[in-house]
């Protein structure tokens, strides 16, 4: 399998201002997401995406291939994921290069190992699904068979649709949420059904202890402290 690796990065962050190139220890933000990728013998080009000519040029420092310059319109605080990968799809199919996935790696989750990544990988391979993503599980307070939406008479309904609540937390069904660290999407899927995700997804539960996906200053903090303790 032929994987495309793409690491979004914009200019524009306001939460921590300038973070993908921000030094988190001893190294900028985005150092730790390439170094873990290009490790791994599954990615077979590691490219970011960017509007951000700094950003750009600490990139291509660390041996990650920028082949354009993200445009401006594509760059926008409400720009969504999904037009983002289909523009450097379809960059690199006008070059006679394509590919069977696309994994996707953000930066604001710096820790992974290659280990980790590979183990995702090999994963979505041996699955067969449309789609991976890196999760990490719903504390059980929260979990959706706990959880109340409100109806139209303003009274509360059980999230799942059951009528009757499970009382006991031994019996509450696992349950995840996303982590943002990996997501790995067949291309077909990203470009004939529009979507990230597809039909089925299988998934690689991520370390508790690495978890962090930075956009505020209290997210940086906490990476600060985790770099000293675990990377």
């Amino acid at each position: 399998m032929k994987i495309l690796g793409i690491i979004p990065a914009r200019g524009g962050s306001k939460g921590v201002p300038r973070k993908n190139i921000k030094l988190l220890g001893n190294k900028p933000l985005l150092q730790y997401t390439s170094e873990v990728a290009l490790q791994s013998s599954f990615v077979d080009t590691l490219m970011l995406t960017s509007d951000d000519d700094e950003i750009i040029e600490v990139a291509k420092g660390l041996g990650i291939q920028v082949p354009f310059k993200r445009p401006e319109n594509l760059a926008l605080d409400t720009t969504p994921t999904l037009p983002v990968i289909i523009h450097a799809i379809e960059y690199y199919k006008s070059i006679g290069q394509e590919f069977d996935a696309v994994l996707l790696l953000q930066a604001t989750s710096p820790f992974r190992t290659t280990e980790f990544l590979n183990k995702a990988i090999e994963t979505f391979i041996e699955k067969d699904t449309d789609s991976l993503v890196s999760v990490q599980q719903v504390p059980h307070e929260y979990n959706p068979h706990w959880v109340f939406e409100v109806n139209e008479n303003d009274t509360l309904n059980i999230a799942t649709g059951e009528e009757e609540i499970i009382s006991r937390r031994q019996e509450l069904p696992l349950s995840y949420h996303r982590d943002g660290s990996i997501y790995i999407t067949k291309t077909s899927v990203l470009l004939e059904q529009h979507s990230l995700y597809g039909k089925s997804i299988s998934y690689i539960a991520s370390p508790e202890e690495w978890y962090v996906n930075i956009d505020t200053m209290e997210d940086w903090k906490k990476a600060e402290i985790l770099v000293k303790n675990i990377f």
